[in-house]
């Protein structure tokens, strides 16, 4: 019994487990959980750059096994063979695929497409395979033409720019801008001496100002109310009359009918009037010449 359990035995036990201790430590920090039953399955590609042992393996984003073993094929050179642990509760359709992506932030993972099909994949069966392009490949490829085209047009416009700033025109309107700048300052500060001493005598006089207006309005009230007592009804009555009145006094003289139409419009009656007034006329005169021939006074 003593040599049983010698210092050598205890040493050699006590490393033993210790590799055991270490080897399960090291997978458990890979996120391989040695204890916890799996379905291994085969896939093999022809590129897994970026994909690394305990890699996630997903459906749909969903975590469901991870990739236990990497290995190069030598069998069949150019493939390469990596070995999928999946949950053991996983049922896998035979037209299944194993496609590889890659992200920027997480690396490379395996993602399950799953099949439609009634038959299941065998444990230990081969998946078919795809790999999606590298993300920073694609961007590259799609990237980079258009970075090509553009890099000649900053160039022009870098050159452009220089001979800008380098132009003497610019220096002078910059300055030019400067000395604007320094006079509206000026202005500013004219301006405010200004203010603080015309303002008051402004604001004086626009008090004044407004004191006269409220004079002439109540002035103006004033006189409203006066107009309003004034007989203005009775007085466009007889306006309207005397209106009237005069309406009907042309009215008789455009008629032809009336007697100061016939005054108006009838040149016979007018020469008559005149033949009449030229008579008396010469009546009076000789009247006046020889009153004795139309007057006799007989003395008792």
């Amino acid at each position: 019994m003593k040599k049983l359990l010698s210092k050598e035995f205890i040493i050699g036990i006590s490393v033993i487990v210790a590799i055991v201790i270490l080897f399960v430590g090291i997978d458990y920090l890979k996120g391989i959980n040695l204890f916890k039953p799996a379905n291994f399955y085969i896939a093999d590609y022809d590129n897994v750059a970026g994909l690394e042992v305990s890699a996630p393996v997903t459906i749909d984003g969903y975590k469901v096994g991870q990739v236990r073993e990497i290995n190069f094929n030598y069998a069949q050179p150019g493939k390469i063979e990596v070995l999928l642990a999946l949950n053991k509760s996983l049922k896998v359709p035979e037209d299944s695929k194993a496609v590889i992506g890659s992200s920027l932030l997480n690396g490379a993972s395996v993602e399950i497409v799953m099949g439609k099909s009634s038959k299941m994949l065998e444990v230990g069966g081969h998946l078919s395979t795809e790999s999606k392009p590298d993300m920073m490949a694609s961007l590259s490829d799609n990237l980079m033409p258009a970075v090509q085209n553009i890099l000649p047009k900053v160039d022009s416009l870098l050159t452009s720019l220089n001979t800008l700033v380098s132009d003497p025109a610019l220096l002078k309107s910059v300055q030019a801008i400067e000395g604007i700048t320094e006079n509206i300052n000026k202005a500013s500060v004219s301006l405010n001496t200004v203010m603080s001493k015309q303002v008051p005598g402004v604001m004086s006089n626009a008090s004044q100002v407004a004191s006269n207006l409220n004079t002439i309005t109540k002035d103006l009230t004033e006189l409203s109310a006066q107009l309003n007592k004034l007989p203005l009804a009775s007085s466009m009555e007889n306006v309207n009359e005397v209106t009237q009145n005069l309406a009907k006094f042309s009215n008789q003289l455009n008629d032809k009918n009336s007697t100061l139409g016939l005054l108006m419009s009838d040149p016979e009656l007018y020469r008559r009037i005149s033949s009449v007034t030229a008579n008396v006329d010469s009546l009076l005169i000789d009247i006046q010449k020889n009153p004795k021939r139309y007057i006799s006074i007989k003395l008792l």
